[in-house]
């Protein structure tokens, strides 16, 4: 089925806000010269998993939708933990919190058409609907793993484990796009590349350091 202009315009702008976070961190670490988690970085995740997982919604794609609804409560509790979260009006935070519920209610009330459309769609055969789950669940586990280290430092911190994991996650996702032929998807990992590689590079200029401090 043919993709409207509109719905690919939806998911360029959540890349392009995945892009912006990327980059808002990258300079604010390269002005430190170690790894920084500034506040905008969160806020800036939540409003782009916010589009991407509408636009995976409008694209029938069950694979990004996995993924955005991994990432979209861990944006959250980073910003709960930066004290980000409360300066949002209420109204805005319960809109946020309520709506991956309304989206589940509204898609799923007449069931079985839209499990077809999300899991029989022949445009996305099993074993690439498979494939890009596993990516985007491989990708997102770095939120998770950068989750629990945060709440056991109690503080929000991106890891060398993160970087590692957003490079693999990354690479399996370029494949799914190629096949999927998803310029979205294709764009916004492509690149994130630059800015992956260079924060594990970061990691390990701050690991020297320390040694060498020591």
């Amino acid at each position: 089925m043919h993709t409207p202009a509109w719905v690919f315009a939806v998911g360029f702008l959540a890349q392009g806000l995945f892009s912006a976070r990327l980059l808002v961190q990258w300079i604010a670490s390269e002005r430190m010269k170690r790894v920084m988690t500034p506040e905008l970085f969160w806020q800036l995740s939540l409003l782009a998993s916010f589009l991407m997982f509408t636009y995976g919604w409008l694209r029938d794609d069950f694979a990004i939708m996995l993924g955005q609804s991994i990432g979209y409560f861990i944006y959250i509790r980073n910003m709960q933990l930066q004290h980000s979260w409360e300066r949002l009006p209420r109204t805005v935070r319960a809109f946020i919190l309520l709506f991956p519920a309304a989206v589940l209610y509204l898609g799923f009330h007449n069931g079985r058409l839209d499990l077809h459309r999300l899991f029989f769609n022949e445009a996305i055969p099993p074993w690439l609907l498979i494939w890009g789950s596993v990516a985007q669940v491989l990708f997102t586990l770095r939120f998770v793993y950068q989750w629990l280290l945060s709440e056991r430092i109690k503080h929000s911190h991106l890891p060398l484990g993160f970087w590692i994991l957003s490079l693999a996650g990354a690479t399996m996702i370029l494949v799914y796009a190629v096949l999927r032929r998803d310029p979205v998807l294709f764009f916004g990992h492509g690149m994130g590349f630059v800015v992956y590689a260079r924060n594990i590079v970061l990691h390990h200029r701050q690991r020297r350091e320390r040694v060498h401090g020591d």
